[in-house]
């Protein structure tokens, strides 16, 4: 059997990296409702994440696999968004730097059977991000790409701001804003090949 992988997200970053180990997918962006009172990073991925799937799932009939995601970047347990303006831009990457923040991906798993069927994987990955230091002009420089105006946390880890990054533990592509490694090896376990969408045993 062979079923459909859905990507419920616009993000290019994420159709990059399901590219770049061959998966054959398709992408349906999910319009679900973001807002929400849970400020615990971890939950809130997940939360948001299966949102996502959710809304792309209940609209497609099975074999399908659909795969919702959430990032945000935190900084001593507080979340980081997108930046309102250059001001608060600016807060945050000053915030940053030198320093080690956390980015927390959440993914949800929607896997539709033929006979309608379905069983949901949840779970979240942290990876953590130590920054240089940065002098008031670096930041300025930084602020002056824009590389980081529609980004978590007012930047982007595959980019300019590479020159400020000391360090990363944990998965990188789980930064970028999809945990491939942990997708794969999830559906591996259940029997379904993320790269082809069969269902091995």
């Amino acid at each position: 059997m062979k079923y459909r992988i859905v990507l419920a997200s616009g993000s290019p970053r994420r159709k990059e990296i399901l590219a770049g180990i061959g998966a054959i997918y398709e992408v349906i962006v999910s319009d679900c409702d973001e807002s929400t009172n849970v400020t615990e990073p971890a939950e809130l991925v997940k939360e948001l994440s299966y949102r996502k799937a959710d809304a792309v799932a209940k609209n497609l009939t099975g074999p399908v696999i659909v795969i919702g995601a959430d990032t945000v970047v935190a900084y001593q347990g507080n979340i980081l968004g997108k930046p309102k303006d250059r001001t608060d831009a600016k807060r945050m990457i000053s915030m940053l730097a030198d320093a080690t923040h956390q980015v927390y991906t959440g993914v949800s798993l929607i896997i539709k059977e033929e006979k309608g069927e379905c069983n949901v994987i949840t779970f979240a990955e942290c990876s953590e991000v130590s920054v240089d230091t940065m002098t008031d002009r670096q930041i300025e420089e930084y602020l002056d790409t824009g590389e980081g105006e529609d980004k978590a946390g007012s930047y982007a880890v595959q980019g300019i701001f590479e020159a400020h990054i000391k360090g990363i533990n944990g998965d990188y592509f789980n930064i970028v804003g999809l945990p491939v490694a942990g997708i794969y090896k999830r559906l591996y376990e259940i029997g379904i090949d993320l790269k082809t969408g069969e269902k091995y045993k």
